[in-house]
């Protein structure tokens, strides 16, 4: 039976950096204040000139190159994200363009901090029924372009950056993805939103003065079903891969909120040593936060082949997802 094994990973943060200390300058925070509540220290930004697809092109590149192919073999792209370049065309239509790829189907995902996982099972399901070979996935954001500076409860949470994954087809059953899980509640949607730019709320002089293109989110409310959704989406990963929480070998969760992840392990019954963190570097950067620290790990010797690792996320929408992967 044909499986999809994760051939290739890769990495792009941007290089500018923004402290906590930096956030003081702007509003009325603090770095003790910051790190209590989130765990975070600091985070990259793009540029002014920086759009979405450019963050994922450079993270593309290093997934090819780590993957061993030439890019003439990717036979579909995905990129997951809620900061395009532009409502449409797609982020995935542009990344192909500036990756020079063959003109292969590509489309973007809008699940939020969700969106890798969402991007993982439908590569997944693509390759299994054969039509798709190898696939080009992406998670990417530029949060600091939909951030409200002035709220201090939101600014300080996310960064910019992009992961990138290359996946193909295996007969090797016993490595590649062994198992996913996804699900959605767009009853919650209005916990964590940007109001305004579709067209329920065309942009306007009114939306624009009212901050509505920015991020809007009910902190305690979505930190209750982030851990909820968090621990399902881990443990029914784990069912479904015949594992348990001992079987694995890294937890890669979605880095939103370090007081999130901790409950999530507590519930979870996975040890924090096996746990991999990176949300004090790189803040919350949505789609690509799972992706990102997927490279890290890899790159770092964290993740070895022929280890489990358990991916887990939760998002705006809301969205949940996971996935047991063996390397």
């Amino acid at each position: 039976m044909t499986n999809t094994k994760i051939i290739g990973t890769g990495s792009y943060l941007p290089e500018k950096v923004m402290t906590n200390e930096d956030w003081t300058k702007l509003v009325e925070t603090s770095d003790e204040w910051i790190t209590s509540r989130t765990g975070i220290k600091e985070r990259h930004f793009a540029s002014e000139g920086q759009a979405t697809s450019d963050l994922v092109v450079e993270a593309a590149k290093e997934a090819i190159k780590d993957a061993g192919i030439d890019k003439s073999e990717i036979d579909l792209v995905i990129v997951a994200t809620i900061t395009g370049d532009n409502a449409y065309p797609s982020t995935a239509n542009w990344t192909q363009k500036k990756l020079g790829l063959n003109p292969v189907p590509s489309f973007d995902i809008g699940a939020a901090c969700s969106g890798f996982l969402y991007a993982l099972i439908m590569a997944d399901s693509l390759i299994k029924s054969g039509v798709a070979k190898t696939v080009l996935i992406a998670g990417a954001e530029t949060m600091s372009k939909v951030i409200n500076w002035e709220d201090r409860n939101t600014c300080v949470l996310f960064g910019d950056g992009a992961g990138a994954a290359v996946l193909r087809a295996t007969d090797n059953g016993n490595t590649g993805i062994l198992s996913t899980y996804w699900g959605a509640d767009g009853n919650l949607g209005d916990l964590l939103i940007q109001p305004a730019g579709g067209s329920a709320m065309p942009a306007s002089e009114e939306t624009i003065a009212n901050k509505l293109h920015t991020v809007h989110m009910k902190g305690s409310e979505v930190f209750k079903h982030a851990v909820l959704r968090m621990q399902e989406a881990a443990t029914k990963s784990l069912d479904l891969a015949g594992l348990t929480g001992e079987d694995v070998d890294l937890f890669i969760p979605h880095q939103a909120n370090m007081r999130i992840i901790e409950a999530t392990i507590r519930r979870a019954k996975i040890p924090m040593e096996k746990t991999f963190i990176n949300i004090d570097k790189i803040a919350n950067i949505s789609a690509a936060t799972i992706p990102i620290a997927l490279d890290q790990a890899r790159k770092s010797g964290r993740l070895k082949d022929g280890e489990n690792a358990l991916l887990a996320a939760f998002g705006a929408g809301f969205t949940w997802g996971g996935a047991v992967v063996k390397f």
